[in-house]
């Protein structure tokens, strides 16, 4: 799962909206919806993230988390290292090898730790 498709799960189910009604709102498949949800699609075009936006009537700060959330959540990520020194593509290599066996907290400390280092806020 993405970290969108973490939160439009989230918001459907606070407002007890069916993956089906929400695909039919938005004029999408259900297996697409379900596929953005699970991480299996890449992120959402910037047309349909609006149309998604506009179905759940959110707030300014909700609809900039959503779009926020749109930018990190390409589940088929791919990582150019070439000219960054080896340690770039030591790291990039151990992640893609090792993600499947590390825990939820491993990840967030690892996510904090780049977003403190790096100084990025897209968490």
């Amino acid at each position: 799962m993405t970290p969108l498709g973490e939160k439009l799960r989230r918001l459907r189910s606070e407002r007890g909206i069916t993956l089906k009604e929400m695909a039919q709102a938005l004029n999408v498949s259900s297996a697409y919806l379900s596929a953005l949800e699970h991480g299996k699609r890449g992120k959402p075009t910037w047309f349909l993230l609006h149309r998604i936006i506009a179905f759940f009537n959110v707030i300014w700060d909700e609809a900039e988390e959503l779009q926020r959330l749109a930018e990190i959540s390409d589940p088929k990520i791919t990582i150019n290292t070439a000219g960054l020194v080896p340690e770039a593509t030591e790291l990039t290599n151990r992640l893609a090898r090792d993600i499947n066996s590390l825990s939820s907290e491993d990840l967030a400390h690892l996510i904090n730790e780049i977003v403190r280092r790096g100084g990025s806020q897209s968490q």
